[in-house]
């Protein structure tokens, strides 16, 4: 789980909020760093292409792993190929490149995200997860505080060469880990993948609302970090050196002991709960940004917010990873967790533009608060749904 997971998180940085600081030093415009936000399309996309995944067995390694294998060459040949543009000359072809290895990241997580759903029980769930939590968020500091501290040293061509051969870990990994024992599941034909899974999905009570929740519940977190790079180092004037050790490396690692404690926590605390906890702190680490948005570059407050605002992210994260697990069938885990992952993806995909016009508009103070605000609605509902959802079921109807 920790290594397969390390795989998996090293592209989204590459594609996301490394490529962001790439153009931020690069002097494009905000705007223009916004609108790049919209290359994590094919994370909410993904559902589309998923019954691919469960309904057609590769002829090596399995229905889970040899899909897995196939994506993970491919990426590692894809981000070598970005370390070859310049956001300076060329903006628009890396940006396509990037989009690229977002739909070769999120073709690898629809079989990832299958694999762990499918080999782990219902009691190893919570530690698997916070496991796989904690792979994804060592690989986010390598694709993230690494990346940049080598591209203050050797240049973003190194950079992205040297990330590409990260992508060996996983490839290793696949190639020496068990195959779960679900190929007899696999839908007979691509349209019994698709209408079924989805048929399933839809057949829950309550699951427009609960499809809402899961949009929403991480909705205001992730609009505090939609554009964090561009506030630490355009207007707190922090370094790239600053931001990889305190915004990338302390922030990722402080993201790992919130999954850890989440994972812990859930041991003793039912889903309703957890989700309910967790999301409170969550919300409320988001005007330690407010704070420091006002009072200007002070490193202690940098530190102090940036390890608050990863902390309780991390445990929102494992409680809502719980949640999707819990909402499968083994017969489409990948179809079903791919379309419920896309879900709660939008928010994340889709702000940055919206952030980007709210910040030039009004500024960073009120852009905290607002994200604080969103913070609360999903809380809202998740107190609506308290009544309708069993939470404590295995698989969710």
């Amino acid at each position: 789980m920790l290594l397969m997971s390390f795989s998996s998180g090293l592209p989204l940085a590459l594609s996301g909020s490394t490529l962001q600081a790439w153009y931020t030093v690069s002097n494009v415009s905000i705007i223009a760093i916004g609108f790049l936000s919209l290359v994590g399309q094919p994370y909410t996309f993904k559902f589309i292409w998923a019954p691919l995944m469960d309904r057609y067995i590769p002829p090596f390694l399995g229905r889970r792993r040899g899909w897995i294998m196939i994506t993970q060459v491919l990426l590692l040949l894809a981000i070598g190929a970005m370390a070859f543009f310049d956001p300076s000359v060329h903006p628009g072809y890396l940006a396509a490149m990037a989009l690229v290895v977002a739909f070769l990241s999120s073709s690898q997580d629809i079989s990832l995200d299958a694999y762990r759903t499918d080999l782990l029980t219902a009691n190893e769930r919570g530690p698997g997860a916070a496991l796989w939590s904690n792979g994804y968020r060592i690989a986010m500091i390598i694709s993230g505080a690494v990346a940049l501290m080598i591209a203050a040293k050797w240049g973003w061509k190194v950079t992205y060469l040297i990330m590409a051969t990260c992508m060996l870990v996983g490839i290793i990994t696949t190639f020496f880990s068990p195959e779960p024992d679900t190929d007899d599941l696999a839908p007979k034909t691509l349209w019994v993948a698709s209408k079924e899974a989805i048929a399933d999905l839809l057949s829950r009570r309550y699951i427009f609302y609960i499809l809402i929740f899961v949009v929403i519940y991480k909705l205001g977190d992730a609009f505090a970090l939609s554009l964090s790079s561009v506030f630490y180092l355009r207007h707190l004037g922090f370094s790239l050196d600053q931001v990889a050790w305190v915004g990338k490396t302390f922030g990722t690692l402080a993201g790992v002991l919130g999954i850890l404690l989440g994972g812990a926590l859930m041991v003793r605390l039912t889903l309703y709960r957890a989700l309910m906890s967790f999301g409170w702190l969550q919300a409320l680490s988001t005007l330690m940004f407010l704070w420091l948005a006002i009072a200007g570059k002070i490193m202690w407050l940098f530190i102090a917010a940036v390890f608050l605002e990863h902390l309780t992210s991390g445990m929102g994260t494992i409680a809502l990873f719980v949640f999707l697990m819990a909402l499968c069938d083994n017969r489409y885990t990948a179809t079903q967790y791919a379309l419920l992952s896309a879900v709660a993806a939008l928010g994340r995909i889709y702000i940055g533009p919206i952030a980007g016009y709210t910040i030039k508009a009004s500024g960073w103070p009120e852009f905290f608060i607002i994200s604080f605000l969103l913070g609360l609605i999903g809380l809202l509902l998740l107190f609506s749904l308290r009544h309708k959802v069993d939470f404590n079921a295995k698989n969710i109807r």
